[in-house]
Formats: structure tokens, sequence, C-alpha cells
């Protein structure tokens, strides 16, 4: 139930002993009854309280019940408030026309009727009850309808999250199948040839000087795979919160030498090349495999976008104990509004018009980086070249 709200009544009288009657003729448990000896203390307890009703006396020193009145007329916060003028004078003097004059609900002559007082008062804070209820219904049906409202909002969000999410769900098993069918047939056309070869007795075409080739081919199309199936399966331990990192010390300068040689032949192929600028050890201490996971996506994104041009890794370490590790590109850049969104799990580049990969490898490398207290950020002008850095902290501890 409802808590109901006091209803406040203000009397007004120059006697003291006719305010004290007056209270206690109207007092209420429900209603609280504020006193005023004069029209400047009443204006005062009108300035500070909304009251159900006025009880004014005509005949007061100084300002009157009638100018009282006037005023409260003239006044938007107050001009709604009920009037009852009281006075002693005889009804010759015809008070009552012009206490109606005023706006005055009612005139009651002394000696006051107690029953009429009494009812008339009930009838003012009954309304004024009636008003509050009816301002808390308002609020509670306005308050409603804004959770309503933020309800709707929040479902249409949601709406909107559950039909990408389906879209998303629905690209990514559609580019697993294209990713994974292109080495698949690649190591099914390989096979299809060699049984062929063999069926023909043509052993010539299997020959040791043709198997390493073979087996090189068969390689990296395997390892091709592989990559799609571990790079799926970390964006999965990424939403799951179990992407760990097992932390050693190291020489990064070192891993980046090892990874620049083994990434050459693959660079050649684009037309471009790796380049590492020279620069003394750096030691640290992280998990070396992730990092040259990171470094390596890193450098292949550079050679699938950088439009076959040269390819620079730069280090450099700062006083303030991180080094990073800068891979820079002069290929076609990354516009302002795609150098946060590229970031997000299956947000894809197009090279040539044609986009590559899962766009796992950065949403991966960057949680990679932040797993080590690190950051991963680009630059870019949008056109002409883009620079990933990876910025990583030196004074951590094995774990």
């Amino acid at each position: 139930m409802k808590e109901q709200i006091a209803s406040k009544v203000l009397i007004v009288d120059d006697l003291a002993d006719n305010l004290q009657a007056l209270d206690a003729l109207i007092r209420h448990e429900q209603r609280l009854v504020f006193h005023a000896a004069s029209g400047e203390q009443a204006l005062q307890l009108l300035l500070e309280h909304e009251f159900a009703l006025a009880i004014l006396d005509v005949q007061m020193p100084g300002m009157d019940g009638f100018e009282l009145a006037e005023l409260m007329r003239g006044t938007e916060r107050t001009r709604h408030i009920p009037i009852v003028f009281t006075s002693a004078a005889g009804r010759e003097l015809n008070y009552a026309f012009k206490g109606y004059g005023t706006g005055a609900v009612d005139f009651l002559y002394k000696p006051l009727d107690s029953d009429a007082v009494r009812s008339k008062v009930n009838v003012f804070v009954a309304l004024d009850q009636q008003r509050h209820e009816g301002r808390r219904q308002v609020a509670e049906l306005e308050q409603s309808r804004r959770e309503q409202q933020q309800l709707l909002e929040e479902l249409h969000v949601t709406q909107a999250e559950l039909q990408r999410s389906l879209r998303m769900r629905d690209d990514f098993m559609s580019l697993v199948a294209h990713e994974l069918r292109t080495p698949l047939n690649t190591l099914f056309l390989e096979s299809q040839m060699r049984s062929l070869q063999l069926a023909r007795g043509n052993f010539d075409a299997l020959g040791p000087e043709k198997l390493p080739a073979m087996v090189a081919r068969d390689r990296r199309q395997i390892q091709s795979m592989i990559r799609l199936i571990d790079d799926m399966l970390d964006i999965s331990r990424m939403r799951s919160g179990s992407l760990s990192i097992r932390r050693s010390a190291f020489e990064l300068i070192g891993l980046l030498e090892r990874v620049v040689s083994d990434l050459a032949l693959q660079a050649a192929g684009y037309g471009s090349s790796l380049t590492l600028r020279a620069h003394a050890p750096v030691h640290g201490c992280w998990d070396e495999f992730r990092i040259e996971q990171v470094i390596i996506n890193l450098l292949t994104n550079a050679l699938r976008y950088g439009n076959g041009k040269p390819i620079e890794i730069g280090v450099d370490t700062d006083a303030t104990g991180e080094v990073r590790i800068d891979v820079i590109d002069c290929g076609i850049g990354i516009a302002e509004a795609d150098q946060q969104r590229m970031f997000e799990p299956f947000e894809r580049g197009s090279a040539n018009g044609e986009a590559k990969g899962l766009g796992l490898g950065l949403a991966i490398s960057r949680q990679l980086a932040g797993a080590h207290g690190g950051r991963l950020s680009v630059a870019s002008d949008g056109k002409t070249g883009s620079v990933f850095s990876l910025t990583l902290p030196l004074a951590l501890a094995p774990v």
C-alpha cells in the first residue's frame, strides 16, 4: 500500500488564541497545520510549502486577509491554493461578497461552526490527496513508459546483435569451408596426380629429384590448414577467457631474425622483401611461441597488403622499460574508420579486391599483446602504408 503524503493547511490570524483553537479543530494525523500571525509570515510560508488550503482571517493589522489573497492570486506558485476567509465582523459589512470577489471558495463568520470547518477542511484535504495521488500515478506511468522504452531499445539492440551473430556464424562457416577447401583441393589434386602416375607405371615422375618439391608443397598446404585451425581454437579460448601464455626468458632480436629468414621465400613470392633494422640484443620474459605468432601475423599481413613493396621491421627500447617492434609497410594503407574495427574478430581487409583469411589474426594478436601487459596498435594515413606497433614491457619475471 502506498504511503499517504500528509497534506498541509495554512491558518492565518493575528490572535494566538484563535490560531490555537482552529489548530485543535482541524488537526489530523495525516495533516500538517502551519500558523502565521501576519500576512508577511504567511507569504514566507507560502513560498516554502505547497498547501492544500489557506484559512485567512480578514481583519489583521498591516496586511489584511483580502490583500494577502490578492497577492496569492497574482503569483503562479500560490494562485491555485483554495482560500477560506474567517471574520468576526457583522454580516452587514458584506465582507463575504468582497471575499468571494478575491477568489475565495468560502467565507465563515466567527464564532466558527466546528462541524462546518472540519467538513470544509476535509473536502479540500481530500482533493489535495487526490491531486497528489494523480501526480504519483502519472509519475509511475511515466517511469513505466521510460522503462518500457528502455527495454524496447535493449530488445532491438539484442535482436540486432543476434542477427549479426547469426550472419557472422553463417559467414564464418562459409569462410572456413572456403579457406580449408583451397589447401585440401591442392592436396587432393596432388594425390590424384601421383596415383595416376603410379597407375601408369611412370615412376620417374615420382623420382628422388622431385620428391623434395612434392613434400614441400604438401607441407605448405598442411601448415596452412593447421594455422586456420589454430586461429579458430585461439578465438574460442579468447571468448572463454582461457587464452594463456607461458613466459620464459629469451632474446627478442634473435627471434625476429629467425622469423624474417623463415618468411624470406614467402616475401619473394609477393615481390617484396623483409629487412630487420640493426639493434642490440633485447632480453625479456615473454611467451616466445606467442610473440613469434604475433610477429608472423603482422609480417604476413604486411606482405599481403603491401603492394609488393619492401617491408621494414624496427625495434626501439626506451626509458619507460618497454620495447616496441614496428612493422612498416608501404602498401595500400588503412582508413581511419577501419583502424579499430580491423582488430575485431572476422574483420578482413581486401587485397586486390579479394578478402583474405579468416580475419582472426589481428584480434588474436591484440589479445596476446594484452596478455603480456603490452599493446598492439596501428598508425596509417590511409594512403601510403601502415605501421603496426607491438609494445611489450621488459621487466616481467617468469610465471
